[in-house]
C-alpha cells in the first residue's frame, strides 16, 4: 500500500523567511527542515525539471526559463511543452513500480503534454483582435468546467504582473484542496508563487515581505493540514531563495557598444537580430546564456564580459561541465551576477527605440526575463488608472495597448539565479515524515524522497 505525497511549492521560502510562518515552523516541527541545495541557475524551470527527474541540467536540458532555439533562430521564454525535459520524470518512474499510480500537476512548468493524470497550468485566451483573456489549461478538459464553475475565472492577472499577489496563490490551493477531495491521486504537486513578487519587488529585508510570508503561510498551512488529515504526507520546498539586488546589469548594452550585438528596426523600434549578431545575452535573473556563434570569438567575448561590472564569473566549457550546465541548449558561455546585481534583457541605446512590448507585460516577446513587469510604472501617476480604463475599454471590444511597465530596471529590489552565499537565504524543504530527515538534501535528491515517501523503491534514472 502507498502513501499519497502532497508537495507544495512555495516560491522564495528560506530559513529567514521560516521564522514569521508558524503554520509550516509546526510542519517541520512534526517532521523535519533542511536546507535544499538547489541548482545553477537557480530559476524556476531549471530547479523544476531537477526535483521532478533527479538529474542536472546537462541532462535534463532546462537550462533557464528560456533559451536561443539554434534550429529556429528564437529566443523563447516560458514555453509550456513537456517534452522540452529529457529524461524520465517522477511520476514516470512511479508508475514502473506500481502502473496505477496518479499524479496531478497544479501549475508546475512544462505541464502541457505531460504524462500526468491530471494537470493544470496557465494559458491565456489570446484573441485575433489582441486582447489576452485570463484562463487556464486542463487535462481532461472537463477539470477546467469544475473548477471554474467553483472557484470562477483562473486570476491570471494576480498570477503575474503588477496587480500580481495572494488571489492566484489563494485560488490554486483551493484547486489542489478540490483534488484532494475530488480527484485522490498519488502525488499531487502545488505550486504557491505568492512570496516571488514582494521578494522581486521590495526585497527580502522590506516589511511587506515578512507580511507576504504570513499571508502563504495561512494558504499553505491549511492545505498542508488537510493533506495531513487525508493521510497524505507533505513536503514544502522551494527553488530558491531571494536575495536583495538593486544593480541591474546590462549586458546587452555592453555587448551592442563592442559591436557585437545586432538589431533590426520596423516602424521606428529596434529589435534585438540573433541571427546575424556576434553575442548576444539571454537574460534571466542573476544568470544570462551568451551565445557566441563563432567559435574564434568566444575568448574575445569572454575577455570583454569579465571587465563588466557586476559580472562575478563567467563560464566556459569547463566552468559550464562543473556547474552541470554543458548543454547544447547553453550559451557557450554563462554569466553569473555579483551578489546585489542582476541581468536585464535590453538592448537599445535610446529609450525612444525601444520596442512597444518593453512597457508591457509581454513575457513570451521579450529576449529575456523582465522584473519590472511587477511594478507599475513609477513615473507616470496615471498607470494604474490607464490600465483600468484600457481593459474596460477591451471588454467593450476596443483595442488597446496596456504600456504601463518601466523601462527604468532600477526599481526592483530582489534577484535570484546564482547559487546562495549562505542556507539562511537558500530554499529549503520540509517534510512532515521525521523517518526521511537528513542534514541537508540536494535538488537532485527530492524525485527520490518522494518515491520513498510513497513506499515506492523504484530508481531514480
Amino acid at each position: 500500500m502507498t502513501t499519497p505525497v502532497v508537495v507544495l511549492d512555495v516560491v522564495g521560502l528560506t530559513p529567514a523567511l521560516l521564522r514569521s510562518m508558524p503554520r509550516l515552523q509546526a510542519l517541520a516541527a512534526e517532521g523535519f527542515a533542511a536546507p535544499l541545495d538547489t541548482v545553477l541557475p537557480a530559476v524556476t524551470c531549471t530547479v523544476q525539471s531537477t526535483l521532478l527527474t533527479g538529474r542536472l541540467p546537462r541532462d535534463h536540458g532546462a537550462v533557464a526559463n528560456g533559451w536561443y532555439f539554434r534550429d529556429l533562430g528564437e529566443i523563447l521564454f516560458w514555453r509550456q511543452h513537456n517534452a522540452l525535459v529529457q529524461g524520465d520524470k517522477v511520476w514516470e518512474q512511479a508508475r514502473r513500480a506500481r502502473p496505477d499510480h496518479r499524479t496531478a500537476n497544479l501549475c508546475w512548468w512544462y505541464a502541457m503534454g505531460a504524462s500526468t493524470d491530471l494537470t493544470l497550468t496557465p494559458r491565456p485566451v489570446y484573441h485575433a483582435d489582441g486582447r489576452k483573456s485570463p484562463d487556464c489549461y486542463t487535462s481532461p478538459p472537463e477539470l477546467r468546467e469544475r473548477l471554474q464553475a467553483k472557484l470562477g475565472p483562473f486570476p491570471l492577472f494576480h498570477y503575474w504582473g503588477p496587480t500580481a499577489d495572494l488571489t492566484s496563490s489563494r485560488w490554486i490551493a483551493d484547486a489542489a484542496r478540490h483534488v484532494l477531495r475530488d480527484d485522490p491521486v498519488d502525488l499531487l504537486l502545488v505550486y504557491l508563487p505568492h512570496l516571488d513578487y514582494d521578494l522581486q519587488r521590495y526585497g527580502p529585508d522590506d516589511p511587506r515581505v515578512v507580511t507576504a510570508a504570513r499571508e502563504i503561510d495561512g494558504v499553505a498551512g491549511a492545505l498542508a493540514d488537510e493533506a495531513r488529515s487525508a493521510g497524505a504526507a507533505v513536503v514544502v520546498l522551494s527553488e530558491y531563495g531571494i536575495t536583495a539586488a538593486d544593480r541591474p546589469v546590462d549586458v546587452n548594452q555592453h555587448l551592442r557598444r563592442a559591436g557585437l550585438l545586432d538589431v533590426y528596426t520596423q516602424d521606428g523600434m529596434e529589435y534585438l537580430d540573433p541571427w546575424t549578431s556576434s553575442a548576444f545575452a539571454v537574460a534571466d535573473h542573476q544568470v544570462a546564456h551568451v551565445y557566441v556563434p563563432h567559435a574564434d570569438l568566444v575568448p574575445k567575448v569572454a575577455d570583454l564580459l569579465r571587465g563588466l561590472d557586476g559580472v562575478e564569473e563567467v563560464l566556459d566549457e569547463d566552468g559550464k561541465r562543473r556547474a552541470g550546465l554543458d548543454h547544447p541548449r547553453s550559451g557557450e558561455l554563462v554569466l553569473v551576477a555579483e551578489p546585489g546585481a542582476w541581468f536585464t534583457y535590453r538592448y537599445w541605446l535610446d529609450e525612444a527605440r525601444a520596442p512597444d512590448f518593453a512597457r508591457t507585460v509581454e513575457i513570451h516577446r521579450k529576449p529575456g526575463y523582465d522584473p519590472a513587469e511587477l511594478f507599475f510604472d513609477p513615473a507616470d501617476r496615471f498607470a494604474k488608472a490607464r490600465a483600468g480604463l484600457t481593459l474596460a475599454r477591451r471588454k467593450l471590444g476596443f483595442r488597446g495597448v496596456l504600456d504601463v511597465v518601466p523601462l527604468d530596471p532600477s526599481h526592483v529590489r530582489g534577484s535570484h539565479g546564482r547559487l546562495p552565499d549562505s542556507d539562511d537565504e537558500g530554499p529549503m524543504l520540509l517534510c512532515s515524515d521525521p523517518r526521511f530527515g537528513r542534514d541537508r538534501f540536494a535538488a537532485t535528491d527530492v524525485a527520490s524522497l518522494l518515491l520513498a515517501l510513497s513506499g515506492l523503491e523504484a530508481p531514480v534514472g
